[in-house]
C-alpha cells in the first residue's frame, strides 16, 4: 500500500483532478455571487419605484418597491454567503498549491521507504521503530492527499445531486433580474403628456393609459410570483454552497481520517501478533 501510495503521489494524477475541480467550483461560485450582486442592484434601483398611469384622469399608482422589500434582505444575506463561499473555494486552491508542493511528496515517499525497510527487516513489525514508522507515514499521507480526497469526493456529489438544481435556481435568478429591470424602465412609458391635445387625443390617451394599466398591473402581479420563486432559489443555493463548502469538506475529511485511523489500528494488530 505504501508504495501505491507513494506512486500515486508522485505521478500528480490527485493533484490535476482536484485542482481542476477545485478551479471549476471557484469559478462557478463567482458567477452564482456576480448574479446575486446583479440581482440587489437591480432591486436597490427598483426600491421607491412607481409606476404611474391616469386613465380617465384618476392617477393609479404601483409602487416596485413594496414588492421587492421581502426578498431584498434576503438577497443582500445571500450575496454574504456567496463572498464567503467563494472566498473559501479560493483557499482551498491556495491550499492545493501547497499540499502538492513536490517537498510533501518528498516526504511522503520518504516515509512510505522508511515504513517498507521497518516492515520487511528482520523482527521489524514488531519493533516501537515500526510503529513510528507507520504513524509518520499516516501523517504525510493525510498532509498530502486530505484535501484532494475531499475537493474530488465533494465534485462528485455536487455533479450527481446539485449541479441541475444550481443551474436551474441560477436560471430562476437572471430571470427575475430581468424582469425586474424591464419592468423599472417601462415606467416612463405610461405616464401622460401635460401638453393640451384635442378631445380624439384625450380619448385615445384615456384608452392607452387604461391599457398601460392593466400591463403594468399584470406585470407586477407576475413580478409577485417571481420574486416569490426567487425567494426560494436563493435558499436552494445557500443550501447547496453550505453543503459544498462545509458540509461535504468536513464529511469526507472525517472519513479520511477514519480511514486512516482503522489502517493504524489494523496495523498495530499486526505487529502485536
Amino acid at each position: 500500500m505504501a508504495v501505491l501510495v507513494a506512486a500515486l503521489a508522485a505521478s500528480g494524477f490527485a493533484d490535476s483532478r482536484s485542482d481542476a475541480y477545485a478551479d471549476e467550483a471557484f469559478k462557478r461560485a463567482l458567477v452564482t455571487f456576480a448574479v446575486a450582486r446583479s440581482l440587489n442592484g437591480v432591486i436597490s434601483v427598483a426600491q421607491g419605484t412607481e409606476v404611474a398611469v391616469e386613465p380617465g384622469g384618476v392617477g393609479v399608482n404601483f409602487t416596485v418597491g413594496q414588492i421587492l422589500d421581502p426578498i431584498n434582505d434576503l438577497v443582500e444575506q445571500f450575496s454574504s454567503v456567496m463572498l464567503v463561499a467563494a472566498s473559501s473555494l479560493g483557499l482551498q486552491n491556495v491550499l492545493l498549491s501547497m499540499t502538492g508542493w513536490w517537498g510533501v511528496t518528498i516526504v511522503l515517499v520518504l516515509a512510505a521507504l522508511f515504513l517498507i525497510v521497518r516492515t520487511w527487516w528482520p523482527g521489524g513489525t514488531k519493533s516501537a521503530t515500526a510503529t513510528l514508522a507507520i504513524r509518520i507515514f499516516l501523517v504525510a499521507a493525510f498532509l498530502r492527499f486530505a484535501l484532494p480526497i475531499l475537493i474530488i469526493g465533494t465534485h462528485i456529489v455536487f455533479n450527481t445531486f446539485l449541479a441541475n438544481e444550481h443551474d436551474a435556481a441560477t436560471a430562476v435568478l437572471e430571470a427575475t433580474s430581468s424582469e425586474i429591470e424591464e419592468l423599472s424602465h417601462q415606467e416612463f412609458a405610461t405616464e401622460s403628456d401635460p401638453t393640451e391635445r384635442g378631445l380624439m387625443d384625450r380619448l385615445g390617451e384615456m384608452w392607452n393609459s387604461s391599457v398601460a394599466q392593466l400591463n403594468v398591473a399584470g406585470r407586477i402581479e407576475r413580478l409577485k410570483v417571481s420574486a416569490s420563486n426567487a425567494s426560494e432559489q436563493i435558499v436552494h443555493l445557500i443550501v447547496i454552497f453550505l453543503m459544498q463548502t462545509i458540509i461535504l469538506p468536513l464529511g469526507f475529511l472525517w472519513l479520511f481520517i477514519e480511514g486512516l485511523k482503522g489502517i493504524a489500528g489494523r496495523a498495530a494488530r499486526f505487529g502485536s501478533d
